[in-house]
């Protein structure tokens, strides 16, 4: 009986604190087909495009490509980035149906990883970046570098 990898990151989207303020967040699982938790855990995911919306109570992810797994069934080819349920209690649901349509906020999947066996996905709820709020981020990123280069040249100068 095999290993089972706890919280190993399969896919992360690092464009989303770039975009957006992430307010919020929640883990959900995912509904996935065999050929695509094996490719998921052999690291052939990109959710960097991914966005998700809700329908009828349900989440659904869009966007996220799967790439197809090399030895799986080629009777059977899934679409890489066909629209995936995600799997969250329907308070969380309605929660972020709630807040979502709120002007200038989106629901935008962070990274992809494994816990227990399952793939999850942690989904943040984000508030759009203007263009100054990112060269302020940018700007407070540099100087906080800046800072830490500094501490380490006193750092070897004392030794």
């Amino acid at each position: 009986m095999g290993k089972k990898a706890d919280g190993k990151q399969l896919a992360q989207n690092k464009k989303a604190s770039h975009d957006y303020f992430i307010e919020d967040t929640f883990e959900a699982g995912m509904v996935l087909t065999g050929t695509e938790i094996k490719s998921l855990r052999n690291g052939r995911a990109n959710i960097s495009d991914a966005f998700a919306t809700i329908r009828h109570g349900e989440i659904f992810i869009h966007n996220m490509h799967i790439s197809p797994f090399e030895q799986g069934n080629i009777h059977n080819p899934t679409d890489p980035t066909r629209a995936r349920k995600l799997l969250l209690h329907k308070s969380q649901i309605h929660k972020l149906y709630g807040l979502s349509k709120q002007e200038g906020y989106a629901i935008v999947p962070l990274k992809i990883y494994v816990r227990n066996g399952y793939a999850k996905l942690l989904i943040g709820l984000g508030k759009g970046k203007k263009q100054y709020d990112k060269r302020d981020t940018a700007a407070k990123r540099d100087a906080q570098r800046d800072i830490q280069r500094a501490l380490r040249e006193k750092q070897k100068v004392a030794r």
